[in-house]
């Protein structure tokens, strides 16, 4: 069980150091709107452009960034209390887990520090959409889809094993 913990504490310290540096070279390196197109070819649909964000993840309401701080903080709170829920055998969900509280915490500590989040990385289909997001976000939504997926895939394995319990009990009671 403790190595569990373990592995949560360094999931978030992975997530949290990751996009804390990541960030830190985008401020020390560009200026705010400034873009670098680091693979060319693929240009305009990934580029690095630096930009401020007040609201939620991928530029979301932009006015009620105090509360998104809250919301963190909540956020780490629930997913701790949910980690010790999570089955024995659940152990994309405890990486998935310590995503999402390394994300959360890393745009909260942007809050604190800057009264704004940091977002750099710069998806876009000429048309259709632009998005300037982070690597904390990119943590979080890529944690929370780790989570519905191995859920899934839990109960439906659940499920497989109840039916072939639920047949080799008919299967008993015929041979009476």
């Amino acid at each position: 069980m403790r190595r569990h913990w373990i592995l949560l504490f360094v999931m978030i310290v992975l997530v949290l150091l990751v996009d804390q540096v990541t960030k830190r070279l985008v401020m020390e390196n560009m200026l705010v709107g400034q873009t670098i197109t680091p693979i060319p070819a693929l240009t305009p649909f990934f580029q690095i452009t630096y930009s401020h964000n007040t609201g939620a993840a991928f530029g979301f309401l932009p006015q009620v960034g105090d509360l998104f701080l809250i919301i963190a903080v909540v956020v780490v709170v629930v997913m701790i209390y949910f980690y010790r829920r999570v089955p024995e055998n659940g152990h994309f969900s405890r990486i998935a887990i310590g995503m999402i509280c390394g994300g959360a915490l890393g745009n909260a500590l942007d809050r604190l520090q800057h009264g704004r989040v940091i977002d750099f990385i710069h998806y876009q289909i000429p048309g259709v959409i632009s998005n300037v997001s982070n690597i904390a976000d990119h943590a979080v939504v890529l944690g929370v889809i780790i989570i519905f997926i191995e859920s899934w895939l839990l109960e439906r394995k659940q499920k497989q094993v109840e039916t072939v319990s639920i047949e080799g009990q008919s299967d008993s009671a015929d041979g009476l």
